[in-house]
């Protein structure tokens, strides 16, 4: 035994009488005392031994922990967990050197597998995600974005006989447009999915020749035109499908290795507080799954949320008697909308609008420069395009009845899609893949329907022909704007189309595609139609996360960083100048919150004071208590409406007899969130039937209550209302 082990209790109590160690539930426990920190070494009756620095009755510092079983983490921790620089080893000879938060891997580190497969990159609540490089153990190689474990959007992957594929992927498969190349010299370029060529796309062989056409697994779907080389001899021809039958074997992703514990799961019963909150950090082992889906992709997330402290503060127990606190629980996100599938009701309306899309965007058209002509926006400018069953010179068989697909100004809307920067054969993908629409439970209360795309991105809209004239009127006033403003807020919209039916009744379905604003890696767990009215705007009552709540249902002042503040004010200010030039009433500004950490019983943990901004970056003690990983390539993402870090001060409505209390009263308490928002429903302009509206509710209610007024009043109270809940941070 040390001769620090053989001091007596009494010698051991007078060393550490300025900083007192308190050590229970252990066979033996020992503290090496210098000026500045207190190290102890912990032995627990299961046999797992702790040393290291230790305060506040658990490790804080670095330390070194040793289980049972073998598995051992030596770096940083906080609090009792591994949080900053660290590494974890397995008995099976597998590592993880990089950083830690929150017990999970996460922010950048290097995983080596027990058969030498290294990972290099970003990680995110013990999964793979951002940009890393993967040298699997077979030899193969793969350099590029992952998402949620697997390999996702644009990367390179060289298997080790030398083939490589270059481009888009999708949930660890090839998808959208990506180029691959043979050992041999064989090369495609075009379209893929699920692993496999299909649509458009060009196959050169190493002697020359080419074939040019639509791909398919499916010989009879399969068309297009083969050109022969100078070299070779007249009539010699190539069967095109051999590239499924032979190019493409042996062409799969390697699987990684998988980790069978994560070190969040190595829990140790440290006697501090938030002892019995550390259960919160593990993984259910059902979501160790390769099939997991992203509804339990979300779970994971919210299960890495750290949880140290208890909600309180704010207003005195006196001043809350006299206000209405609603009570905060936050529920496991769902994922919204039903899958259409066969036997829906809108089933071949939907395949109507897959073939539709996907004829649209992958047609051959020029390339297009941003600066359009008038003629463009002709709002007579449209192409309708005929679907038989057995398809035509420029369509596909299918499976539905007859329809007619019309396309509304297709040249501007492409050119939208290049200015926003969407990848055509992503875009495709998405709304066109295999994976079927969701439709939303509900429609809208213009009675409208939505539908969701798999992957979260998109939204489509069925609309009314006078949403679709105002959409059309106001297109170059539209296009300008957006083009003009980067960070706009105002819906995106990337095409605008008609099905048109067959059969007596002739049916016209018209809709508009979006982009989805809460498409975000973070669970929404409130969001909140604003529109700055107060008849009529408030939930009777909430359902779940999904419920989109109103004006008098909102009990937030949201704070941002200075810098980002300034331009969510300016640009607010564009954006309502451009609707009340068009005439634009009744939009409204969606607000998606994502909090950051919440206890076990589902209660958002507040701050209770707010940390100051440093140079719209963290301070170090606000990024030891963060659960996003902070890396300068994350901060520098953040868009303003997307993704944006925000401090939420909940508020409280005074029981008032006469009208409502439209802003609620500030209570000290603070909640680190995450905000999405953006401006939406701005295709509603003042017409008759709104001014008729205005008149007749102007005789029952209070005129400035209600949502149906003139623009310039309408831009006016909007912005009055959002620049009191949106201010400045300290």
């Amino acid at each position: 035994m040390s001769k620090e082990q053989s001091c007596t209790p009494k010698t051991l109590e007078t060393k550490v009488k300025k900083k007192r160690a308190h050590i229970i539930c252990a066979t033996m426990s020992v503290a090496h005392v210098d000026d500045d920190d207190i190290h102890v070494e912990k032995v627990f009756p299961n046999g797992d031994i702790y040393m290291g620095q230790w305060a506040n009755k658990c490790p804080n510092g670095k330390g070194k922990c040793l289980w049972s079983d073998g598995c051992m983490y030596v770096g940083e921790w906080s609090n009792g967990k591994k949080m900053g620089k660290g590494k974890f080893s397995w008995p099976s000879g597998a590592t993880y050197e990089g950083q830690f938060r929150n017990g999970c891997m996460e922010g950048e580190g290097v995983y080596t597998g027990s058969s030498n497969d290294t990972y290099r990159g970003s990680w995110l609540c013990n999964m793979r995600h951002g940009k890393g490089i993967q040298s699997y153990d077979n030899g193969d190689y793969y350099e590029g974005q992952w998402r949620r474990g697997e390999v996702d959007s644009k990367g390179r992957y060289q298997w080790r006989n030398g083939n490589q594929y270059m481009g888009h992927w999708r949930q660890g498969k090839m998808n959208g447009i990506g180029t691959m190349v043979w050992c041999n010299g064989n090369q495609y370029d075009g379209n893929w999915q699920d692993g496999l060529p299909r649509g458009n796309g060009t196959f050169r062989w190493m002697d020359g020749s080419f074939y040019i056409g639509v791909w398919s697994d499916n010989r009879r779907e399969q068309r297009g035109t083969y050109y022969t080389s100078s070299s070779q001899k007249e009539g010699f021809d190539r069967d095109p499908h051999e590239v499924y039958l032979m190019n493409l074997s042996g062409c799969g992703i390697s699987p990684v290795e998988k980790i069978l514990i994560f070190p969040s799961e190595k829990l140790m019963n440290w006697p501090c507080e938030g002892e019995a909150l550390q259960k919160s950090y593990g993984y259910k082992q059902r979501l160790r799954n390769d099939d997991s889906t992203s509804e339990s992709s979300s779970e994971i997330s919210n299960e890495c949320l750290g949880c140290e402290r208890e909600a309180d503060g704010g207003v005195g127990n006196e001043e809350l008697g006299m206000l209405r606190r609603p009570h905060l629980i936050i529920r496991p996100a769902k994922r919204q909308g039903h899958t259409i599938s066969k036997g829906h009701k809108n089933y071949e309306l939907m395949l109507n609008l897959q073939l539709g899309i996907r004829h649209s965007v992958g047609r051959p058209a020029p390339a297009t420069s941003l600066d359009l002509k008038a003629s463009a926006f002709d709002p007579r400018d449209k192409v309708w395009t005929r679907f038989p069953p057995e398809g035509s010179k420029h369509t596909p068989p299918h499976h539905s009845s007859e329809f007619k697909w019309k396309d509304y100004c297709p040249l501007v809307f492409r050119t939208l899609r290049k200015l926003f920067k969407v990848d055509p054969g992503d875009y495709m993908m998405s709304i066109c893949g295999n994976d079927a629409l969701r439709e939303l439970s509900s429609p809208g209360k213009s009675g409208s329907f939505f539908y969701l795309t798999s992957d979260d991105k998109y939204m489509i809209k069925t609309m009314k022909k006078s949403e679709v004239k105002v959409l059309k009127r106001m297109l170059p006033a539209y296009y300008n704007h957006v083009g003009s403003h980067e960070n706009t807020l105002v819906t995106k919209f990337f095409g605008l189309h008609c099905v048109k039916m067959t059969g007596p009744a002739q049916k016209k379905v018209r809709f508009v595609i979006m982009g989805n604003l809460f498409c975000t890696e973070y669970a929404i767990h409130r969001r909140f139609d604003l529109k700055g009215s107060s008849h009529g705007r408030s939930t009777e009552f909430e359902t779940d996360s999904t419920t989109t709540l109103k004006d008098l249902d909102l009990n937030f002042i949201f704070r941002l960083q200075k810098s980002w503040f300034q331009e969510f004010c300016r640009q607010v200010n564009r954006d309502c100048d451009f609707l009340e030039q068009e005439r634009i009433m009744d939009y409204s500004l969606l607000v998606g919150i994502h909090f950051r950490e919440i206890s076990q019983s589902g209660e958002p943990i507040n701050t209770k004071l707010p940390k100051p901004f440093v140079n719209g970056a963290k301070t170090s003690e606000e990024e030891a208590d963060s659960d996003i990983p902070f890396d300068t390539n994350w901060w520098s993402s953040i868009k303003l409406g997307s993704n944006m870090p925000a401090r939420a001060e909940f508020t409280v409505r005074r029981n008032n007899s006469g009208e409502p209390q439209l802003v609620g009263e500030p209570t000290g308490e603070y909640y680190d969130v995450i905000l999405v928002f953006g401006i939406i429903d701005i295709l509603q302009d003042y017409d008759i039937s709104k001014k008729l509206e205005h008149a007749y509710k102007s005789f029952q209610y209070d005129a400035t209550s209600i949502s149906a007024v003139d623009p310039r009043q309408y831009s006016k109270r909007f912005r009055d209302f959002i620049f009191r809940i949106f201010t400045q941070g300290s």
